[in-house]
């Protein structure tokens, strides 16, 4: 099956992690916020403003490179957030639930929140707001810029 592409604009992701914050305040206060490095460094810091949370650790588990999946490995553990208890994992998605599995593990009491969830790592997390196929590939801001594409009619004379 061929890769499917959606990309999400600064808007949609800034909208998007306030409706996450919104399903969130209600199951608050938090202690912390755990921003899974890098995906969910934004998504967190927009939902810690929302929440007025000002404790932010970060876990760093590396298991992308690109788009080519490997083992996943620990580059940053989240030592003040014990085992969870009372504070709230962020991360941008959760794909086949490789990271999601990592960070339960060590964080096995925590809220664990995505924006984005497939099918695959969706049983893992507690909160998302937007469900993707597990084909869709996720274009995020910080990985794209703006550029000229041609008309769709143009590619389909090509073929």
């Amino acid at each position: 099956m061929a890769q499917r592409y959606f990309t999400v604009t600064w808007d949609q992701l800034h909208r998007d992690s306030k409706a996450l914050a919104w399903r969130l305040l209600e199951l608050g206060p938090w202690k912390g916020v755990v921003a899974i490095t890098r995906g969910g460094l934004i998504p967190a810091a927009i939902i810690a403003r929302e929440l007025e949370c000002r404790i932010i650790e970060t876990v760093s588990i590396v298991t992308y490179d690109e788009e080519t999946k490997g083992e996943p490995q620990v580059k940053k553990p989240p030592a003040a957030a014990g085992d969870g208890a009372g504070w709230l994992i962020i991360d941008d998605l959760v794909d086949t639930g490789t990271t999601a599995k990592v960070v339960r593990a060590m964080l096995p009491r925590a809220h664990f929140a995505t924006i984005y969830a497939k099918p695959a790592g969706k049983p893992l997390v507690d909160t998302f707001v937007t469900e993707v196929s597990q084909d869709t590939w996720i274009l995020f801001p910080w990985d794209t810029e703006a550029q000229f594409i041609p008309p769709i009619a143009k590619g389909v004379a090509a073929k």
